[in-house]
């Protein structure tokens, strides 16, 4: 079902937990203002208010809308990470990271691929193929 109703990457990273090579994704030097949503379900996520350039290649933020995330430590890659899914679907975005700005100190390091971009005063699309 999924894999119907997203684009080959989005399936690969949201519902496989796959990673987009950095500098590759659309959204990571965007400073457009709106909302990131799931690409999957289309829950909000981040808001521009809180993206922040990190240097790394993927869009980064420095915070989460309410209610919107869930985390599961990730033990791949010979490495423990914090994974950041979607609350609602489970859908994976990618992981949080303790070197960020203030006042979090974090840095949600996103896949653009997991994404939905929807400017201020837009209207959510209804899929990403």
């Amino acid at each position: 079902e999924w894999k119907a109703q997203l684009s080959p990457e989005a399936f690969h990273v949201a519902r496989k937990h796959g990673t987009e090579a950095a500098f590759t994704g659309q959204y990571w030097d965007s400073k457009d203002q709106g909302v990131y949503r799931c690409v999957c379900c289309g829950t909000a996520l981040y808001s521009s208010d809180t993206k922040f350039e990190s240097g790394t290649g993927w869009p980064s933020f420095f915070d989460h809308l309410p209610n919107s995330i869930g985390q599961k430590e990730d033990n791949t890659l010979f490495t423990s990470r914090t994974e950041v899914h979607c609350r609602r679907c489970g859908g994976h975005l990618g992981h949080v990271f303790d070197d960020g700005p203030m006042p979090s100190g974090k840095r949600y390091c996103m896949n653009s691929a997991a994404l939905i971009f929807v400017p201020e005063g837009g209207k959510a699309p209804t899929s990403s193929k």
